[in-house]
């Protein structure tokens, strides 16, 4: 069984937690950036302080050629610091005790006459005994017998003054682990209410889910609570649950009841059958009743072949608009409204009905299979010229809306074509618009079994009209007469050109 993933309360929970953890890390070594530059700084000063206290120290050697020494008598800096003093002809004037004589890097091992020329305030780590120390290098300047002619003897000093580091370390680490410690607690506390917090968030995302598990095949009902509805980023999955489960509830209520009617209309039309051979049979018939009966079965077998030749096409036309990824047909549909209207001619005639084709001669391509737009034409004129009384007149119209678009795609422009089949025969009654589409749908006496009519003409003709991305409507008035208008997005691929001896007889 395939294991299922973690949840997004979870991941958010991870999420958050990886984020301030992150975070907490980023204070530490910030912090510890921040405090040692706080404390080192306040460390050279302490260090240039004792260097200046060195240098306080060096006092006239009172012989003949003015020079300094160190007294150390009047130098107190702590024992386990380190300093050595240089005059100006690299001579050295003292240093103390502890000074690493053996020291072979960095500044203690630079010669007198490197470190007069290296910058003052010059600061270096050395580990010196074993132990961490940080060296400042402090200039300054010395004046022995000030009173006498010319200012006395100035003598230029070179200090190089260390102290151990360890006690800085420890107020750096101290001030650090407060930190790290603060951060650790926050996490501690902010993760259960982190937990907490986004448990309830999502609370309306559980009852949405659990709402929507309850619906079934037998139970669509399906209210969604006012938090769903409320809560900003819920709202669009709340209306997508609403929209889908809605189309899906009238989906299957279509199918229930077209496998309804189509059992119906089948047993219906077996029935009929199968009572027209049983009468034949009830008594010797002569050779003439034989025929004339048998020619009854053979015109209600033809009517079952019709019933069942329209739901297979319904069938196709839906089944068709379900597939996905399928390169999009395209034909003239100028074409075949010229080529239907020429192919209802005779009918039109039989009933004294004329037909008036204002179809342009241009082409004027649809996204429709050629099968499909005979279909379309030939359904919707059928329905019109069955509806039409003698003299009256159809009326045909294809217009085109050419709209060209930066934004249109390679098989369609921004453009419609527009399609009216018009009577002037009796009318639909307006209760009966709203079910016109529906499949066995017949909501006038012309539409019964006596006339060959199924109900499914117009639920073909809306089927195709879908399926191209389209729509469909009805305008009817009692009396006067009904036009139905189709439009259809206009195609940008050359239409598929079909030889007149290929047109569909089943259009």
């Amino acid at each position: 069984m395939k294991r299922a993933g973690k949840s997004i309360a979870f991941r958010l929970i991870v999420a958050v937690l990886a984020v301030e953890l992150a975070s907490s890390l980023l204070v530490a070594v910030l912090s510890l950036a921040y405090e040692r530059h706080i404390h080192f700084s306040s460390f050279d000063a302490v260090l240039r302080g004792h260097a200046d206290s060195v240098l306080g120290a060096v006092q006239d050697a009172d012989d003949v050629g003015d020079n300094v020494i160190l007294d150390k008598a009047d130098l107190h800096v702590p024992a386990e610091d380190v300093y050595e003093a240089y005059d100006e002809r690299a001579r050295l004037l003292g240093r103390s005790p502890n000074w690493p004589t053996g020291e072979t890097r960095g500044l203690a091992a630079d010669t007198p006459q490197q470190l007069a020329a290296d910058a003052d305030d010059t600061t270096e780590h050395l580990k010196i005994h074993g132990r961490h120390y940080r060296l400042i290098l402090r200039h300054g300047s010395r004046i022995v017998d000030p009173e006498e002619p010319g200012g006395g003897t100035t003598h230029q000093i070179t200090i190089l003054y260390g102290a151990p580091t360890e006690h800085v370390w420890h107020a750096i680490d101290d001030a650090v682990g407060f930190y790290a410690a603060g951060s650790i607690l926050l996490l501690a506390i902010t993760g259960p209410l982190i937990a907490w917090l986004l448990h309830r968030g999502l609370l309306p995302l559980r009852q949405l889910a659990a709402l929507a598990a309850r619906v079934s095949v037998n139970e669509w009902h399906f209210n969604p609570p006012e938090t769903a509805r409320t809560t900003t980023e819920l709202a669009p999955l709340t209306q997508a649950l609403e929209s889908a489960l809605a189309r899906l509830e009238q989906a299957f209520m279509q199918q229930r009841t077209f496998v309804s009617d189509a059992a119906h209309e089948l047993k219906t039309a077996v029935t009929v059958i199968k009572s027209s051979l049983q009468l034949l049979s009830l008594r010797p018939r002569s050779a003439a009743e034989w025929q004339t009966g048998l020619a009854r079965c053979e015109a209600d077998a033809e009517r079952l072949e019709e019933l069942v030749g329209k739901m297979l096409t319904l069938a196709r036309v839906e089944n068709g608009a379900a597939a996905a990824g399928s390169p999009m047909p395209a034909c003239d549909m100028a074409e075949w409204v010229y080529r239907t209207a020429a192919e209802l001619a005779s009918v039109a005639t039989l009933r004294n009905v004329e037909i008036a084709n204002n179809a342009p001669c241009a082409a004027v391509p649809v996204p429709l299979a050629a099968e499909d737009c005979s279909l379309l034409i030939s359904n919707l004129l059928l329905n019109a010229l069955e509806h039409s009384p003698p003299g009256s007149l159809v009326q045909l119209h294809l217009n085109a809306w050419p709209e060209a678009s930066a934004e249109a795609s390679s098989n369609t422009t921004a453009g419609s074509v527009e399609f009216m089949v018009k009577d002037q025969g009796e009318g639909i009654d307006p209760a009966a618009l709203p079910h016109i589409f529906d499949r066995f749908y017949r909501g006038d006496p012309s539409r019964t079994r006596s006339t060959g009519g199924a109900g499914l003409g117009l639920a073909i003709v809306k089927a195709v009209v879908d399926h191209a991305g389209g729509s469909i409507h009805l305008d009817s008035e009692l009396g006067k007469g009904t036009t139905a208008t189709v439009r259809l997005p206009l195609c940008a691929v050359s239409p598929i050109r079909v030889a007149a001896d290929s047109v569909s007889s089943s259009a």
